[in-house]
C-alpha cells in the first residue's frame, strides 16, 4: 500500500521528488548567455526558499500512534517560486489529512471514494529506505505548491498506525528528513500505556542511505539535546536539536530516522483487554511457555544474479542461523536456480554433524541459471508434508518455509497466478511461507502475497543493504514458536465485528492483536477463551474481564458537541478497530482471484476508509479551499492538519482524563503560608500547635530532582523540584548558589495529569495537553483539579478543594550574573495530604515541635525573640519527630516580597531535622513518585 499523493488545486501543486530550481550553470547555455559564476551563486541563495520550523508531534496511546508533521516555508525570492513538502512516512500507516496554508488562505484535505478503473489495479512505488533488518518499509508523501514572492506557507500532514511488537519490543519511527538546516527543529513523542511501561529506549540516529548525509559522531546513545521524562504509564521523549546540533548530524538536513523502542508490562496469561465507548481491544503476547520445535526448511536463489556479495552475505547468515536451531528442531537445505538442489531427501535431527555438514553444502553453492520459484517451492513443501505424515510426532510441531529470492519466475512455472495457487493447494494451510526479496528486480508482489496466503510474513532487502543481516533479523522474529493453533472466543451475542480470531502460531516477542465492537455498553463483564496447542499440551485459558461504567466523549468536560445528538467524540480505541478492520479488508482484498469477492471487499474497505479519513488504495484525497480564517496558523497550530474531528480527540472522553475546560481569567489573591521552600533554596516549616517556625537550607547541585511532597500513594500527589545553578555573589562563603528552575506535580487521582511549572510556561498534560504562558492571567480547570495563573506573579495549583499549592514565579529584568529566574513552593493548604506524606516538606505537615532546651533570657513569646547571643546558640535543642536537632535563631524573609519571619535554623542540610539525609530525597527524574521511606514510619539518623 503507498500512496504517493498527487494533489491538484487549480495551483501548479504536483506529486514528484523535491527537486531544486533549475541550475543557471546549465551547460547546454549558448556561452555568450553564461551568467557569471558569482551572481549564478546569489541568484541560488537568494531564491531558495527557507523552512523555518519542522516539528512532528506524535501521541501513542495503547500502541495507536496519531502523529502531525508540521512544517512552515518562506518564499525568499523576489518572485513566484514552486514550494515542495516530503515526508517519509512508515508504510504501515494510514494518512488521515493534508492541509496546506498559503499566505492567509486555507487548503483542507478530504478523504473521498477513488473512481474506479479498470482493473482495479493501484500504481505501487515503495521508497528505497527501510529499517534496520527491513522490518518497516518507508513510503514517501510529496506535494508542491506555487507561492507568491516574499510570502509563506505551511503543510500540516497527519497519520495513524498501530506498532506491531517484534523481538520484544515496539519501534516507533519518526523521518527527520527537513534538507536543510531548520532554526526551529522538534519531535516531541508522548507515550501512555495503562498497563505501564516496562522499558524505554531511545537510539540513536538511523542515517538516510542517500547520498550526503553521514552519521554523527556520537552513535553511542540517543541523539544529542534529546530529553527523556518518564513514570510508570507515561513517557515524553522531547528531540530539540539546535542550527549547530543539527550541522554536525548532517549539513544538507537530513538527520535520519528518530527511533523510540519500548515494551509494556504483561502479568495476565490471557492477555491485556481495554474496553471504552463501546469498542474494546485485546493484547494477547504470553510469555514463559516452553517453544515449539520447528519442522523448517531454508530454500536459498542460487541464480546467476545472486553471484557476488548477495549470496555470500546471505551464506554467512544462514551459518549463524543453523547454529541457532535447538536440539528438538528438524531441518533441510533447498539451493535453485533453473535446477532444484536438495540438500537431503528428508529432514534431519539438529546434531553437530548435520549442522556441519549443512554448512559444508551451503558453502559450495555456486551462483548459475534462471530462478524456478515453482519447483523450488514444490519441493520444500514435499518435504515438510512427507516427514509429518511419515513421522509420529508426540510434540506438536510448527512447519515453515524461509524463502530467499532476488528475481522473477524465469525457469519451469512462470505464471505468477498458477505459482500461488499450486503453492496453496500444496500447503492446506499448515506450511507457513516467510519470504525475502532482496533488489529492485525481484516481484515483491508475488512474495508478498504468498506469505499473505500462507500464514506468513515478507520483508524487502534493498541492494545497498546487508542481506545477511536482514535474513538473520528476519529469522530472530521467527526462532522461537510458542503456542500453534490459536483461536480466540468471544460471545456473539456481545461482540460483534471483531476483527481476524484464528491465528496459526504465535512467536516469542511477537503480540495477537484483536479488536471489535460491544453489542451492549451496559454489559458489566465480557467473556474470553482462548484454545491453542503448545507442545504435548492443549491450551485452554478463559476469563471474564469486567467492563464496569463507560464514559462517552459528550460527557467530557469542554467537549463541544451537545449531549444528545446521537455522536461521540472519537476515541483511540475506535480509531485502533478502524485502523484493523480496514487492513484486514485489504489484505483479503489482495489475496482473492473472486471478482465478485474482490469488488465487495473493495467496497467495504472503501467506505470504512472514507468514514474514518484514511487514505487507502481505495481513496483519495482532495484539497478545497476554506474560509479564510484570521491568524489560523497561530490559532490552530498543527491541529490544523486535521481538520474540526481533530485525532488528539481521542483523548477526550476516555478513562484517562477528561477534556480541559477553559475559564475566564482572572487575578487571584495569593494566599501563601509559611511552609514553603524558596529562594536558594530556603526551606521553612511552621508548626502552628507550637507557634514555632523552623527554617533549613538544602546545598544542592545543579540538576538535582528533590523531592517535595510525595504522598502518591494514598492522595495521589506527588511534588518535586528541579535546581538550576547559578554563581554565588561576590565575597559570599558559597561558590555557588541553586535556584528551582521547575516544579513538577503528579496528580494520580481521581485520574492522572501531570504539571510542568516553569517561570515562563505552564505544562499541562493529561486528556489534553495544555501549555499555559505565565505571563497571562487564566484558569483552567477538570474534574476537580484547577490551574490558575496570575501573570508574572504566580501558579496556583488546587485539588479536589483540599490541597492548594503557590509557585511563586520570580523574574529578573536586568539579572546579576548571580541571579535567575526562579520558582518558590508554598503549600497553602494540606487538608487532603494524608498522615502517610513525605518529602523534604511533605514529613512535617502532620507533626509539632518543642524547645527543649533555651538560652537564659529569651522571652516565652517566640514571634518576638531577640537574636540570642553566640555562646547561647549551642544551648537549643528542638525536638521534632523525636529527633534532637539544635538550632539558633534566625530571620528570614518569605519571597512574596510581603512579609519576614523569625524562624529556628537547623545547620548542614537539616542533619537530624529531617528523616535520613537530604540524598534520600534526590529523584530520578520529574514525574518520580518513589519514596526512600516506609509509609507511616521515619527513619532517623
Amino acid at each position: 500500500m503507498l500512496l504517493l499523493l498527487g494533489l491538484c488545486l487549480g495551483l501548479p501543486l504536483c506529486a514528484g521528488s523535491l527537486e531544486e530550481g533549475r541550475s543557471w550553470g546549465d551547460t547546454s547555455e549558448p556561452v555568450g548567455l553564461r551568467v557569471p559564476r558569482q551572481l549564478r551563486l546569489l541568484q541560488r541563495l537568494k531564491t531558495k526558499p527557507l523552512m523555518t520550523e519542522f516539528s512532528v508531534k506524535s501521541t501513542i496511546i495503547s500502541r495507536y500512534a496519531f502523529t502531525t508533521v508540521s512544517c512552515r516555508m518562506l518564499n525568499r525570492a523576489s518572485e513566484d517560486q514552486e514550494i515542495g513538502f516530503q515526508m517519509q512516512i512508515p508504510a504501515s500507516a494510514f494518512i488521515t489529512n493534508f492541509t496546506m496554508l498559503i499566505g492567509d488562505q486555507v487548503y483542507q484535505g478530504e478523504i473521498t471514494e477513488k473512481a474506479k478503473r479498470n482493473g482495479e489495479k493501484v500504481k505501487e512505488k515503495r521508497n528505497k529506505t527501510t529499517e534496520d533488518y527491513g522490518e518497516k518499509g518507508t513510503e514517501t508523501f510529496r506535494a508542491s505548491v506555487v507561492i507568491p514572492s516574499k510570502d509563506k506557507a505551511a503543510f500540516l500532514l497527519s497519520y495513524e498506525e498501530l506498532l506491531q511488537r517484534r523481538l520484544g519490543k515496539y519501534e516507533h519511527v519518526i523521518s527527520v528528513r527537513p534538507q536543510q538546516l531548520v532554526g526551529r527543529l522538534t519531535v516531541e513523542v508522548s507515550i501512555l500505556e495503562k498497563s505501564g511501561i516496562a522499558s524505554l529506549e531511545v537510539l540513536p540516529l538511523h542515517n538516510s542511505r542517500q547520498k550526503g548525509s553521514r552519521r554523527g559522531e556520537d552513535d553511542s546513545g540517543p541523539p544529542p539535546s534529546t530529553v527523556v521524562n518518564q513514570n510508570e504509564t507515561f513517557a515524553q521523549v522531547i528531540f530539540k536539536p539546535s542550527v549547530v546540533q543539527q550541522a554536525k548530524i548532517a549539513q544538507n538536513g537530513i538527520l535520519g530516522d528518530f527511533i523510540i523502542r519500548y515494551d509494556v508490562n504483561r502479568e495476565q496469561s490471557i492477555g491485556d483487554i481495554q474496553v471504552l465507548n463501546g469498542y474494546f481491544v485485546h493484547y494477547f503476547a504470553p510469555k514463559d511457555l516452553p517453544p515449539l520445535p520447528k519442522n523448517v526448511v531454508f530454500v536459498l536463489d542460487s541464480s546467476a544474479s545472486m553471484v557476488g556479495t548477495k549470496l555470500r552475505q546471505t551464506k554467512d547468515a544462514l551459518f549463524t542461523i543453523l547454529h541457532d536451531l535447538r536440539p528438538q528442531d528438524h531441518f533441510n537445505v533447498i539451493g535453485f536456480s533453473n535446477r532444484i538442489k536438495v540438500w537431503k531427501d528428508h529432514l534431519v535431527s539438529v546434531t553437530p554433524e548435520n549442522i556441519r555438514d549443512g554448512k559444508v553444502y551451503i558453502h559450495h553453492m555456486s551462483p548459475t541459471g534462471g530462478t524456478d520459484i515453482n519447483g523450488a517451492l514444490q519441493g520444500a513443501i514435499r518435504l515438510l508434508n512427507n516427514y509429518v505424515s511419515n513421522n509420529d510426532i508426540q510434540d506438536r510441531s510448527v512447519s515453515l518455509i524461509i524463502f530467499l529470492t532476488d528475481g522473477k519466475p524465469t525457469a519451469g512455472e512462470t505464471n505468477t497466478l498458477k505459482i500461488l495457487n499450486n503453492t496453496k493447494e500444496a500447503t492446506r494451510g499448515q506450511i507457513c511461507i516467510f519470504t525475502i526479496g532482496i533488489g529492485s528486480d525481484v516481484d515483491f508482489r508475488l512474495l508478498e502475497k504468498l506469505s499473505l496466503e500462507n500464514c506468513g510474513l515478507t520483508r524487502r532487502v534493498h541492494d545497498e543493504d546487508d542481506a545477511g543481516s536482514q535474513l538473520i533479523g528476519f529469522y530472530d522474529e521467527i526462532r522461537t514458536p510458542l503456542l500453534s493453533d490459536i483461536r480466540i472466543d468471544y460471545p456473539p451475542s456481545l461482540v460483534e465485528q471483531a476483527t481476524r480470531t484464528l491465528f496459526p502460531n504465535y512467536f516469542n516477542g511477537s503480540e495477537i492483536i484483536i479488536a471489535g465492537k460491544l453489542v451492549d455498553r451496559k454489559m458489566d463483564q465480557l467473556h474470553v477463551e482462548v484454545t491453542a496447542s503448545n507442545s504435548k499440551k492443549f491450551v485452554i485459558l478463559k476469563t471474564d474481564v469486567p467492563v464496569g461504567p463507560q464514559k462517552v466523549g459528550s460527557d467530557a468536560t469542554g467537549s463541544s458537541r451537545p449531549k444528545g445528538d446521537g455522536k461521540e467524540d472519537p476515541n483511540h480505541l475506535e480509531r485502533l478497530w478502524s485502523y484493523l478492520t480496514t487492513k484486514e479488508l485489504l489484505s483479503a482484498w489482495l489475496q482473492s482471484d473472486d471478482e465478485q469477492e474482490k469488488e465487495r471487499l473493495r467496497q467495504k474497505a472503501q467506505d470504512l476508509a472514507v468514514n474514518y479519513h484514511f487514505l487507502t488504495p481505495f481513496t483519495s484525497m482532495k484539497l478545497k479551499k476554506s474560509l479564510q480564517m484570521e491568524n489560523l496558523e497561530d490559532t490552530l497550530g498543527m491541529s490544523a492538519a486535521t481538520g474540526p474531528e481533530t485525532v488528539m480527540q481521542s483523548l477526550r472522553g476516555t478513562d484517562l482524563q477528561p477534556g480541559l475546560g477553559l475559564k475566564k481569567p482572572y487575578n487571584p489573591r495569593i494566599k501563601v503560608s509559611k511552609t514553603s521552600v524558596d529562594g536558594d533554596p530556603h526551606f521553612v516549616v511552621d508548626f502552628p500547635l507550637s507557634q514555632l517556625t523552623v527554617c533549613f537550607n538544602i546545598d544542592g547541585e545543579p540538576g538535582d530532582i528533590l523531592r517535595l511532597v510525595s504522598d502518591h500513594v494514598d492522595s495521589g500527589v506527588t511534588v518535586n523540584g528541579e535546581l538550576i545553578g547559578a554563581p554565588a555573589p561576590p565575597h559570599g562563603h558559597k561558590k555557588q548558589r541553586t535556584y528551582f528552575r521547575t516544579i513538577t506535580i503528579l496528580v494520580n487521582k481521581p485520574e492522572r495529569s501531570y504539571l510542568e511549572i516553569t517561570p515562563s510556561r505552564v505544562i499541562l498534560d493529561g486528556g489534553d495537553r495544555l501549555v499555559l504562558p505565565c505571563n497571562q492571567s487564566v484558569v483552567v480547570g477538570s474534574r476537580g483539579l484547577e490551574v490558575s495563573v496570575s501573570a508574572n506573579t504566580s501558579v496556583t495549583v488546587t485539588i479536589q478543594g483540599t490541597i492548594a499549592f503557590v509557585i511563586l514565579v520570580h523574574l529578573y529584568k536586568k539579572p546579576a550574573p548571580y541571579q535567575r529566574n526562579h520558582l518558590g513552593f508554598y503549600i497553602s493548604n494540606s487538608k487532603g495530604l494524608s498522615s502517610n506524606c513525605h518529602g523534604l516538606l511533605g514529613q512535617f505537615l502532620n507533626q509539632d515541635a518543642r524547645l527543649t532546651e533555651e538560652p537564659a533570657g529569651l522571652s516565652k513569646n517566640l514571634t518576638n525573640r531577640p537574636f540570642p547571643k553566640a555562646d547561647e546558640r549551642s544551648e537549643t535543642v528542638l525536638e521534632v519527630k523525636g529527633h534532637q536537632v539544635p538550632v539558633v535563631w534566625k530571620q528570614r524573609r518569605i519571597y512574596n516580597g510581603e512579609e519576614q519571619i523569625d524562624c529556628w535554623f537547623a545547620s548542614n542540610n537539616a542533619a537530624k531535622l529531617i528523616d535520613g539525609e537530604y540524598k534520600d530525597y534526590l529523584a530520578s527524574h520529574p514525574f518520580d513518585s518513589e519514596t526512600m521511606f516506609g509509609l507511616g514510619t521515619s527513619r532517623g539518623l
